[in-house]
């Protein structure tokens, strides 16, 4: 149910990104928060008003719902957004919005990455994440976290593809939407697959 809440603001993007005509600058939400709006790009500035609205509101009754704190992830996603969101709107330029989501997967898989050299232990992340339902050796875990790392890789790589080369950035909104969470399920299940036999339980 919480993961279904962290994904609302994306499913409200591509809805405006869908429903809004690209030449209409003078759509309310562009007024709303004062922005001149772009020849034929407003479907996007639109969808990311509503991003920006959508992710300070669900955040907002998530941080309530958590007595009162977010997680690491959660308040750095509600920066990024904020920040990458907030030029967009002011500049009226697409391309910050676009790097919003390649500089987050970078980040998550860099702090993957490194996590290791920053801890007593010198554990993966990922082992402290997983460590109690997997069992595998030390090479295991490492092997496993760099395959971690290379998800986030792999969907800041897509998001340069679809936002920046494939047709001019058509189908961008399309792969943040829906793109995005079909690799990182097809990535995960296949990583399971090849560990089926080192959980812990087999139930």
């Amino acid at each position: 149910m919480k993961a279904l809440f962290d994904y609302l603001p994306i499913i409200i993007f591509f809805y405006f990104y869908k429903t809004t005509d690209p030449k209409d600058s003078h759509h309310p939400l562009l007024e709303l928060v004062g922005s001149a709006g772009n020849t034929d790009q407003n479907h996007i500035l639109v969808a990311t008003c509503a991003l920006l609205i959508s992710t300070l509101v669900v955040y907002g009754v998530l941080f309530f719902a958590q007595k009162f704190k977010l997680e690491k992830m959660q308040w750095f996603i509600v920066f990024m957004t904020v920040v990458f969101g907030g030029i967009t709107l002011a500049f009226s330029d697409i391309t910050y919005i676009k790097l919003k989501a390649i500089i987050i997967n970078l980040g998550i898989g860099f702090g993957f990455l490194i996590t290791p050299l920053f801890n007593k232990e010198r554990l993966p992340i990922i082992q402290k994440l997983l460590g109690s339902v997997l069992e595998l050796t030390p090479a295991g875990w490492r092997k496993l976290n760099y395959a971690w790392c290379g998800q986030f890789f792999l969907l800041a790589a897509l998001h340069y593809f679809f936002g920046f080369l494939y047709l001019n950035g058509q189908y961008w909104g399309e792969f943040t939407a829906f793109g995005d969470i079909i690799v990182s399920l097809s990535y995960l299940a296949a990583i399971l697959f090849f560990l089926r036999r080192n959980f812990k339980n087999t139930d």
